[in-house]
């Protein structure tokens, strides 16, 4: 069997599976976030936290909620890690630097899990499991919250709640996320993942000498890692490394992980609004635009010209013998799609096209299918810009899903789609206008700036992966990128809820001959146009500079 023909067969493998899991899972999120029913153990932690998860929220109590639970998750991950010498379980290591520790507490409660140190020579088993595994779930359950209180503005009238923000990330984490994780973690210790609290001890001979490595509950934290598209690896080779991802099966399960429920939560949004066609429009334009993208990077690496590649059938260079190309290019395209950040193999060595088409997936806004919840509400926003683009075509006020979308909440949902853009594109000038962050790179040319611009759109976007080649752990970098981290979460957020808050004010509008149908393959076929030509013209002169010369000079 060729390699080409081995990849095919994995895609339709992990096609199949998420459409097996699709509906049932869909159906399961809409029943969590529409029940008034608590369970136990759930009033158990409202009591613990002080929340009424019955009071009602309107948009900035609810953004209120948001941004102090996540204040509070990033001030206890820092304490955590700068106290990590005094912790039991610390394996010896001893507190993490200011500027690190600022740079990963921000990255895992952004869900980003941007990581600019050695996780296996860095964090010890309190740090990992009570400080960056936790944040993975409830990072996780924060945007699939905001999620659901913007599916929620669409299905409601003349109210300007949202639901409650403390059921929601309460139910999310409980009932949703911790139950895959349970039986995820299984199926990864079946396959050879690592689960224990064993000290560091040695596992052979390298090169001459013994080799070290720390044992540690790693298939409990890889899946939530993948689930939650969170992306930290608990070790620096992260899922290539074959504790973590130990065989092809584990890979393609890791990513049907990652893709399970960005796409599922289509079909929740769906059943929420009351029209199951809407979610299968949304679902079609992340199917496509995935698909499109998993070809083109096969194709890239599969394809690449010269008597190296040819010899080995392809661009290997970075790239784990236990996956080869195919694997690799279906898990590098979905965790730039995503917003999960984990990686089994080195980006930087990818083919210059290739790693233009990494850089492209999280520049879309990750939502192809996007982070969990994060996704769904960026598609949503660019199906409000497709509608108000359609509504200029015909001179018509444009509507979705029943409700007008006027100059309110255009100018919000361009915001929401501008913020990104600005902080990668001015943190990538400044770092390479000024003279130290240049030192930080391996390469020059048009690869070395492809390095800078890469660690901004992944850290702006909280995708958390990395180009490889590019010294982050310093002040400049772990400072800059943090912020970036921080404010391309929570600033997207704050217009997100003001435009659920805004829509769930409005009255529905009756549907008239005149109304475009965005439940139909023409609108999915405006949609996925309005999002390439959006990305394209906001980034295409820095996609240039960096893997298009490369691409192109090869």
């Amino acid at each position: 069997m060729s390699p080409v023909t081995a990849g095919v067969l994995q895609m339709l493998a992990l096609i199949a599976a998420l459409a097996l899991a699709y509906r049932p899972l869909g159906d399961h999120m809409a029943r969590v976030y529409s029940s008034e029913k608590h369970y136990r153990p759930e009033k158990w932690i409202y009591k613990v936290i002080g929340a009424n998860p019955s009071a009602e929220m309107r948009w900035p109590a609810y953004l209120r909620a948001v941004l102090a639970f996540s204040a509070v998750s990033v001030l206890f991950l820092y304490l955590m890690q700068r106290m990590q010498g005094s912790l039991p379980g610390s394996l010896g290591f001893s507190s993490i630097d200011p500027d690190q520790a600022f740079n990963t507490a921000a990255s895992f409660v952004a869900n980003t899990n941007w990581q600019s140190y050695y996780g296996e020579q860095a964090m010890g088993h309190v740090v990992q499991t009570g400080g960056l595994a936790v944040q993975n779930f409830v990072s996780a359950a924060v945007g699939m919250a905001v999620a659901v209180a913007l599916v929620r503005g669409f299905s409601r009238s003349r109210t300007g709640e949202l639901g409650n923000f403390w059921s929601d990330l309460v139910r999310g984490t409980v009932r949703i996320l911790l139950p895959i994780s349970v039986i995820g973690a299984i199926v990864l210790v079946a396959c050879g993942a690592i689960q224990n609290f064993a000290g560091i001890h040695e596992v052979g001979q390298f090169m001459g000498g013994t080799q070290q490595w720390n044992g540690g509950a790693v298939a409990s934290q890889e899946v939530i890692k993948e689930l939650g598209t969170n992306g930290g690896g608990y070790f620096n080779a992260n899922s290539a490394h074959p504790f973590e991802n130990p065989s092809p099966f584990s890979n393609l399960f890791e990513v049907f992980l990652i893709l399970v429920i960005p796409f599922a939560m289509t079909r929740t949004f769906g059943r929420m609004v009351g029209n199951l066609r809407q979610g299968y429009a949304i679902l079609a334009t992340m199917g496509v635009i995935w698909i499109g993208f998993t070809a083109l990077m096969m194709w890239t690496e599969f394809a690449h010209h010269g008597p190296a590649f040819e010899v080995s059938g392809g661009a290997m260079e970075g790239k784990e013998t236990r996956y080869g190309i195919a694997a690799s290019s279906i898990f590098s395209v979905a965790t730039t799609l995503t917003s999960t950040g984990a990686v089994n193999s080195f980006h930087s060595s990818y083919t210059g096209l290739g790693g233009g088409i990494q850089l492209l997936g999280m520049q879309l806004g990750e939502i192809a299918p996007g982070g969990v919840g994060s996704g769904l509400y960026g598609m949503l926003i660019m199906a409000i810009i497709a509608v108000f683009i359609a509504g200029l075509m015909v001179g018509r006020t444009p509507e979705y899903l029943g409700k007008k979308i006027s100059t309110r909440e255009i100018k919000l949902a361009a915001c929401y789609i501008l913020i990104t853009p600005a902080l990668v594109l001015c943190f990538t000038a400044a770092a390479m206008a000024l003279p130290t962050p240049g030192n930080s790179m391996t390469n020059s040319g048009a690869h070395g700036f492809s390095e800078i611009l890469y660690a901004y759109t992944s850290g702006a976007n909280n995708n958390g992966s990395a180009f490889a080649g590019l010294n982050a752990d310093t002040q400049w970098f772990n400072s800059t990128i943090g912020i970036a981290m921080l404010l391309g979460r929570f600033l997207p957020m704050v217009f997100v809820l003001a435009l659920a808050g805004s829509l769930a004010e409005q009255k529905p509008v009756p549907e008239t001959a005149g109304t475009l149908r965005t439940d139909k393959p023409l609108y999915a076929g405006l949609l996925v146009g309005t999002i390439l030509i959006i990305t394209g013209l906001t980034y295409f002169p820095a996609l240039a500079l960096g893997p298009l010369a490369e691409g192109l000079a090869s």
